[in-house]
């Protein structure tokens, strides 16, 4: 019997090698609540990637590793590896066409983290390779697995520190001399886990990234698949309020200048600007400091944060105008002063139309519910996507919790959106 072509078989990810995959990983750095705490660039860090590296060099990857320690597992297609020579001299092609089709995210967490953030995007990206392996299929572009350093921004500053020195965000030097806590450097953290790599970083044709939803929407809508049109725009802001620190018994309450009743009049205003605006509009006061905190005082100063998302950019600048219209007014009315201090301006980012509709027309030819969603977290994509076609996949995760030890999916949605992604990835690379 002669062999069966390679455009008629269609290849199918592993659901239990995917799971068995994840569940490997995860008792590298596991909590005793069932979580995984594994910072980035730490000894277990070091760990959760030797054993990815393992996996993608059995999936007969080249492994090459950048200066900020991002890792790139290529597995070469008839075009080549999206390289020019070999060894750490190898550089990437010029002509996009040849360059990989990539899948990443990252395997760090967050202290009390789950077994799924990050780490889902990384090996969906693993049993890809795999399934097309045991399909014998070649791809036409070589297929790259990212591994992103610092994604979760929690032992390092700047958040996604590795995607941002790869799409120019940072300079490298800049993210090499941050310190954690111990005073501890990015650069020798690196050269601490064997991660400070001298390969120069593969430039992608396209890339994809598969992740959990972290919030509540497509499971309490019943959806498989979200395809992911882009990534909310975030404006954070430092506030202060400062009044006049009084006796609460003698200071009569038309003679007050509270600065707590001001923060408060703030705080359901961020959450009015919110709801009355479109385009995803988030709105949240996640930090109150009290001055003097006393039970018997006026309070006289409080800080707090301001956090403002949205999907467009000019509904955003304009939830930044109604933000200071109302302190202003609060100003007037309680005779405070109010100061706003932008601390972080993130504009958003709109992932690749064509690969978004291929992500959706996949999710229904295999049979799973798909509708469009934006992401309300930040993720390596959105700054992947300033150097290449970018989209997101995302399956649901049990009420919407992330970030928390107790996170958790169904096996069968991480499976779906892993066949989802091998098939948008076979697409884009050809066959």
């Amino acid at each position: 019997m002669s062999a069966q072509p390679q455009d008629l078989i269609v290849p199918r990810i592993n659901p239990d090698r995917l799971w068995d995959s994840l569940m490997t990983l995860a008792r590298i750095g596991a909590t005793p609540k069932g979580g995984v705490c594994r910072l980035a660039l730490t000894e277990l860090d070091r760990q959760g990637r030797d054993l990815v590296v393992g996996w993608l060099r059995e999936a007969g990857c080249e492994i090459r590793i950048d200066a900020i320690g991002n890792v790139f597992g290529i597995r070469p297609g008839r075009l080549g590896n999206g390289l020019t020579g070999h060894g750490p001299d190898a550089q990437p092609v010029a002509e996009p066409t040849r360059r990989p089709v990539a899948v990443g995210s990252h395997v760090d967490t967050q202290p009390t983290g789950g077994r799924f953030d990050g780490n889902y995007g990384v090996l969906a990206g693993v049993e890809v390779l795999r399934a097309l392996n045991d399909a014998g299929i070649v791809t036409e572009r070589p297929l790259c697995v990212a591994i992103w350093t610092n994604e979760e921004g929690t032992r390092y500053t700047p958040v996604m520190m590795g995607s941002g020195v790869y799409a120019g965000a940072f300079t490298l030097a800049h993210c090499l001399d941050q310190v954690d806590r111990e005073g501890v450097t990015v650069g020798k953290a690196l050269a601490a886990v064997g991660y400070a790599g001298k390969d120069s970083a593969p430039r992608f044709s396209a890339y994809f990234e598969p992740h959990i939803e972290q919030g509540p929407v497509l499971e309490a809508e019943q959806i498989t698949i979200g395809a992911v049109e882009g990534a909310l725009g975030q404006r954070w802001f430092d506030a202060t309020v400062t009044g006049q620190d009084a006796h609460a018994g003698p200071t009569p309450l038309a003679m007050r200048r509270d600065a707590l009743l001001a923060a408060a009049r703030m705080v359901q205003a961020v959450r009015e600007i919110a709801e009355s605006s479109p385009d995803y509009a988030r709105g949240t006061v996640g930090q109150l400091f009290v001055h003097p905190n006393s039970r018997n005082v006026i309070p006289g100063r409080v800080e707090f944060t301001v956090d403002l998302r949205n999907a467009s950019a000019s509904t955003l600048d304009s939830m930044v105008r109604r933000l200071h219209e109302a302190a202003a007014q609060v100003e007037r009315q309680d005779g405070v002063s109010i100061v706003l201090r932008e601390v972080v301006h993130f504009p958003p980012c709109a992932f690749d139309p064509t690969l978004v509709g291929g992500i959706e027309r996949h999710a229904r030819a295999l049979g799973h519910p798909v509708r469009r969603i934006a992401s309300g977290a930040g993720h390596d994509a959105v700054y992947v996507a300033r150097t290449c076609p970018t989209a997101m996949i995302f399956v649901p995760c049990e009420n919407g919790i992330s970030h928390n030890e107790i996170e958790n999916v169904k096996p069968a949605d991480l499976a779906a959106g892993a066949d989802v992604l091998l098939q948008a990835m076979l697409e884009t690379a050809g066959r």
